[in-house]
């Protein structure tokens, strides 16, 4: 009789764990989707409401900043949006370093689910 590879002792359990791992990988990537976070810029001036996907879903602007000019309103805008991004890559990295027990640099990006 011929064995297969996955006879080999060990192999069965290998395979089980690379599943266990994509199941945990495809439930971060939903997390990840499914996250939302708030930037800010000014104080409270300007907020930006974005998703784990980078999307931006809401703009709030305190009525007191209609005040100021076009450029500073624009800028305030800007950094709301980066801080909010730099929010979401934070907290992609926190839920990706709890799957591999290791913390992830900044920077790090998962890939995306284009599919």
């Amino acid at each position: 009789m011929v064995k297969s590879f996955t006879d080999k002792p060990g192999l069965g359990d290998l395979m089980k764990k690379a599943q266990e791992m994509q199941k945990k990988m495809q439930d971060i990537q939903k997390q990840v989707t499914e996250m939302k976070v708030t930037g800010q810029a000014g104080g409270d001036l300007v907020k930006v409401l974005m998703n784990g996907q980078h999307k931006a879903e809401k703009t709030t602007l305190n009525p007191t900043i209609l005040e100021e000019e076009i450029s500073i309103i624009e800028d305030l805008i800007t950094a709301a949006i980066n801080d909010a991004s730099t929010k979401v890559e934070k907290g992609t990295r926190e839920k990706m370093s709890s799957l591999t027990g290791i913390k992830l640099p900044d920077g790090f990006n998962l890939p995306e689910d284009n599919g």
